[in-house]
Formats: C-alpha cells, structure tokens, sequence
C-alpha cells in the first residue's frame, strides 16, 4: 500500500493531493517519485512523455512502484488531439466523426476500446469526452472535437462515450463546464466569454453534462470562460456559483472538479497560477490541472506552498481543501479497483463489428471513420486511376491539438496509390503555388475549416477554376457546400479519417 513520508503534514499532504501536475522525459524524474511518496495523488501524461505503448505501461508502472493508487491522466480524446499516438495520428476518430455517424453504439464501442489501451498502458482518467456544443462555427479550440451542434445529440453520445471509456476501467473527465462551445475565443490564449441567457444555457450547454452526470461520469473539467448569466465577475473555474452552486447543488455532482491547464492564458494572464489555483479550490474544484507548459518541480512546490499559505491565512478554509483531496483520493480508489476487471459493452462492439465485418476490437475505428464519410461527386467527376499530387493546405493548430501530430492524407493515399507526391501551403499564394506545384497531376486539394479561412477557400476557387477535376477533402467542420469533382467530408484529420477518404479517392 502506499507509505506517506514520515514528517508531512496533513495540510502539505492535501494540498499536494490536489496536484495533477506534469513532467518532461519519457520516465519519472526523481523530483515527482519523491512528491509521490509525500501525498502527491495524480500525475498527467502529455505528448512528451510518450514514445510507445510498452513505454508509457513501464512509466506507469514507475509511478505505481511509489504510490499504488496514484491517477495517471491524460488528454487522449481521439480523433485531432491524441496523445497516445502524438506521432502517427489517432486509431480513433474524433468526436465529430461519432456524431455524423450517430450510432450511440458505435460511439460506445469506440470509447471503450480507446479506454482499454489506456488501461493497458496504466492510464486511469481520461481528460475526455468534450460535451461542448459546437454552435459557434467560428469556434477556434472546439470544432471537431464537439459531436456537433445538436443539443440532443451531443447529450446522448457523451452518455455513450463515458459508458464506454469507464466500462474499460478508466475514468471519464467530460468537459468543458459549463459550456465552451459558443465562443470565438481560445481559452489558451485569452479569457472567453459567453453572454447567452441563462434559458439558452439551460436548454443547450448544460444538457450534456447533464446527460453525463446520469452516465456516471466519474470526473468534470471546469472552462476558463466568462459567462455572465452565471457570474458576471469571475471564469467558471474560479466561480463558486458555477462549481459549487450550479454543478454540486443544482445538477447534483458528487464526483470529482477538474480544472483545466492553469497556465492557459486565460488565467494565468489575468490571477497567475498560484492565486488561480487557490480560487478555484475555494470555488469548488477538487483538482489542479497544470503542465502542458509549466512542468517541473518548483511549479508543483509554488502551487502546494500557495494552497498551504492560503489556508493558514484564512483565505482557503481548511476543510474545503480536505474535501478535495478526500475526492482526488476517492477517484483514485476507484480506479484502483476497476483495473483489474473491466467489462465490455458486449452490444456495442457486436454493432461496430457488424459494419465491417471484421473483429470490432481492433478496427472499430477504422469501422467508425468510413462510416463517418460523407462523399459527393460534382459535375466533373472522374475515378483517380493514378498517382496525384496532394496539396495540404495548412492552417495554424490550437494548442490543443498540437503542430506535431500528422494529419492529411498523402501519407496513406502513398501507400495505395504509390508514387503521389505532396506539399504544403498556407497563406495568400496557396492556391497558385499548388497549382504550380501539381504540374500535369490530379490535385487532391486538403483543407481543415476553410470555412474559417479565407485564404484557404481563395486556394480553392483557383484551384478549382484552373482543374475543375480536383478532389477536395475537408477534414474540419464541413460548413461550406460540397466542391470539387469529388468532396469528401471526414470530420475529424485523425489518421484513420485520412486512410478513410484516401481509401474513398482511390476506390472511388
């Protein structure tokens, strides 16, 4: 079991046991295996911390060796923002792609299988699913990672998704609370604001969450918005009335609060991380999720002094800071007793298999992204019988997704069509620069929100009056109307998308 070392306090303990912080390197540091043995109860993984599979199980299994019930999170939500797969792209697609599909099965079936190589890999909680509701198109950070912009269906395949994730023995995280769907804003950046009554927020951004409170969702991650309807003072992470008031009392919560990354710019530019941190425990949150950007130990030693100091000084009451880490530990718990015998949603994965006919286990996400397609042939279309040129057109990545994880579809449409070259534009001369580039070939023209670009769609309109045989792959939100000789939507750029559509060109 795990042994506390000799000499911490019970006050140092809790405010260490509300910590999820991260790490660099891809095994432990001494630093976090000795805060572990000090009332340290979570540690978070990161693109960083991953190489492999049998990696990730071997580091997970270094943290054990010093707390046996210590939480290993993660933000691995499949689709654009992987983690596990940082480096080839997602087995899984994403949230959006589920929702073109809307088989609640199927999503169920998806989540359970991401949630068992999760398990396999030591990993019990997941910062997953998102249950924001894209209605805002321009949305910058949400988009694909939202099953769309129906309350209804969003509400029933988040449902779906934490059945599936903790039915493999992992916790869910459902985020973001209250709502981050209507915003123009990336909280990474700045602090977003929300400003829908609050009929409109009860009868829209709270139905999911909802809907995963009845799922059982084990844990809910906090918004770094602003939404006066709520409290027009403070973000809801740090906001008593939306943690404590709305999520406990109103909705009836009782699982775990966890924040999103403090060093997002939201909050750490406008209250720092430490008095950040501080608020949001006094506000409701039970944990502290920082380490996307600050990962090292005096991090982890300023916020534990904060909450320590906060406390002594009367401005955090002590019990509040001991429900918290009495919540982290109960999570921790119950994770560790659901490792050892997960179950599987035995009619979920029966549905997935049936549509592909193959075993559902290992390919129920490729079964998922071809279903997800939506494919339509323009006046000009004709088979791609030879070898094209792929013209990746490039928009900047939010944070939470990552410039370093692939996306596309040359890499896969190489292996069947071999010989098709590729390249990549941005910017106001993309489009002749694709053409210059394409020469005599076929262009397959790859986009990701061109709707939200407008370089992006006048790349288009050249390329498409100069070829009108392009093919033109979308594999954002698919806003506009369908272009091209041949448009294929994926929802989602995860990898199996890319084999998807590439697979649909090819066969086409």
């Amino acid at each position: 079991m795990t042994t506390i070392a000799s000499g911490t306090d019970t006050l140092t303990r809790d405010a260490l046991a509300v910590l999820q912080p991260g790490f660099t390197g891809t095994s432990a540091p001494s630093w976090l295996l000795r805060r572990l043995g000090e009332g340290l109860a979570s540690v978070g993984l990161f693109g960083r911390n991953i190489a492999t599979p049998a990696q990730v199980a071997a580091l997970t299994a270094q943290l054990r060796a010093e707390r046996d019930d210590v939480l290993v999170a993660i933000d691995e939500e499949g689709g654009d923002v992987t983690r596990l797969e940082v480096r080839t792209g997602s087995s899984f697609p994403g949230n959006h792609a589920l929702g073109a599909v809307d088989d609640t099965a199927l999503t169920e079936a998806v989540a359970h299988e991401l949630g068992r190589r999760l398990a396999a890999c030591g990993v019990n909680l997941n910062w997953a699913p998102s249950a924001d509701i894209n209605s805002n198109v321009d949305n910058p950070v949400i988009g694909v990672r939202s099953f769309g912009a129906d309350t209804s269906l969003v509400a029933r395949h988040t449902a779906a998704y934490v059945s599936g994730l903790q039915s493999a023995g992992v916790a869910a995280c459902t985020k973001h609370f209250p709502g981050h769907g209507d915003t123009a804003v990336d909280s990474h950046h700045a602090m977003p604001r929300i400003d829908a009554e609050l009929s409109v927020l009860e009868s829209r951004e709270l139905v999911p969450f909802r809907a995963a409170i009845e799922a059982g969702t084990r844990a809910v991650m906090s918004a770094h918005i602003l939404v006066p309807a709520l409290d027009p003072v403070h973000p809801a992470t740090l906001s008593r009335r939306i943690l404590t008031g709305l999520l406990r009392e109103e909705l009836g919560y009782d699982g775990l609060i966890v924040t999103d990354g403090m060093e997002m710019q939201a909050i750490s530019a406008t209250y720092g991380i430490e008095r950040g941190s501080v608020l949001a425990i006094a506000a409701g949150a039970d944990a502290i999720c920082v380490g996307g950007g600050l990962s090292d130990e005096p991090t982890v030693l300023r916020l534990r002094d904060a909450l320590v100091a906060a406390v002594r000084s009367g401005d955090l009451p002590e019990e509040r800071l001991a429900d918290a880490a009495t919540r982290v530990r109960a999570l921790a718990a119950w994770t560790a007793s659901t490792q050892t015998t997960p179950s599987t949603p035995s009619s979920a994965l029966s549905s997935a298999g049936s549509a592909a006919g193959s075993d559902a286990r290992t390919d129920v996400g490729l079964v998922a992204a071809r279903r997800a397609l939506k494919v339509t042939r323009g006046a000009h279309f004709a088979p791609v019988t030879e070898a094209p040129y792929v013209a990746a057109f490039t928009p900047v990545a939010n944070i939470a997704v990552g410039d370093e994880t692939p996306w596309g579809v040359a890499a896969e449409l190489r292996r069947l069509l071999p010989g098709t070259e590729t390249g990549s534009f941005t910017g106001e001369r993309a489009g002749a620069e694709a053409l210059a580039a394409a020469g005599s070939r076929r262009v397959v023209a790859v986009v990701r929100d061109a709707h939200r670009h407008t370089w992006m769609a006048e790349a288009l309109d050249i390329l498409l009056a100069a070829r009108p045989d392009t093919v033109v792959v979308e594999m954002g939100v698919p806003q506009s109307p369908p272009r091209g000789a041949l448009h294929i939507a994926t929802h989602g750029a995860a990898r199996v998308c890319g084999l998807a559509a590439a697979e649909a060109i090819a066969g086409a």
